[in-house]
């Protein structure tokens, strides 16, 4: 009995991704840098840890949701044919009620802010659970995700100041850039797979030019985020931590030039230090700059 309880536990654990943190991170680091922005480097408590859990939450809602649209299509990639809905772990009633909990979860939490973060709350569940049709659809679903892991930075702003200033929305096109960037990272890991089963992604629409487009991308992050720290008035250490950021990306084009999955894997989960290099130059401009 508990070793078929704990079997089972496991398998949502699998399907939540809660093995595979670096998700979690990515999804954080835009909503961290916007309530440290938009809060003048003193967030509320409430609402920072608000946030955390429920950037956890809907990470795990859209990995069910994910899964459960997937469903016919992961057992034929390499990648996630173990993912535990792909190989009948579980079925899919158990995967739409784990991201009804989870989601039901992340909005009792936003439940506890403003009228206006509640309401943007309801097109942030609408990214979520669009997303993985997206790639039945349009050529650039990454530019999607985008929107959706960029959607914490208006609601951080809405939640502080009780609106959304125009740095949120130059923030939030940053991060469209920076998701574009390494997303089209992860798409081409699932090329091959995905042009057999009919998925559209960006690596399949930039062919040969993948990478270029990539460090395209990236540099258009960077800029964007340069007229972030113009706009908002931060200082030399902002600048640094933003150049740093820039050399740890240049340092994905090696491994990804060869196209190897292997390589583009790991160019993909360096993005997590990517957004914590800018992060830690955001907080010590904010702690250290003296107007």
């Amino acid at each position: 009995m508990w070793n078929m309880l704990s079997k089972r536990l496991s398998a949502y654990g699998r399907l939540i991704r809660i093995d595979k943190p670096v998700g979690i991170f990515l999804l954080l680091w835009p909503t961290l840098w916007a309530l440290w922005m938009a809060s003048e480097g003193v967030p509320d408590t409430k609402i920072f840890f608000t946030y955390v859990l429920g950037t956890i939450f809907m990470r795990s809602a859209g990995c069910a949701i994910n899964d459960y649209a997937d469903r016919n299509f992961d057992s034929k990639v390499k990648r996630t044919a173990s993912r535990p809905l792909a190989c009948g772990e579980i079925t899919p009633w158990e995967a739409l009620f784990i991201a009804s909990l989870f989601s039901i979860m992340a909005f009792c939490l936003v439940l506890t802010l403003n009228i206006l973060t509640i309401k943007l709350s309801f097109l942030a569940l609408f990214l979520v659970i669009s997303y993985p049709y997206a790639k039945r659809f349009i050529s650039t679903p990454q530019a999607h995700l985008g929107v959706a892991f960029g959607f914490g930075i208006p609601m951080a702003y809405a939640s502080t100041v009780n609106h959304v200033p125009l740095v949120a929305l130059v923030t939030m096109l940053g991060t469209v850039f920076w998701v574009l960037a390494y997303d089209t990272q992860y798409a081409m890991v699932d090329r091959d797979d995905d042009l057999k089963i009919g998925i559209k992604t960006t690596a399949i629409l930039f062919g040969k030019l993948d990478t270029l487009w990539i460090v395209f991308f990236q540099f258009a992050f960077a800029s964007v985020m340069c007229v972030v720290g113009i706009m908002s008035g931060f200082g030399l250490l902002y600048f640094m931590g933003l150049l740093f950021a820039v050399i740890a990306m240049a340092l994905q084009y090696p491994l990804i030039k060869s196209r190897s999955r292997k390589g583009c894997f790991r160019a993909f989960r360096q993005n997590n230090s990517v957004g914590g290099i800018i992060f830690l130059g955001l907080l010590l401009d904010l702690l250290f700059t003296v107007d």
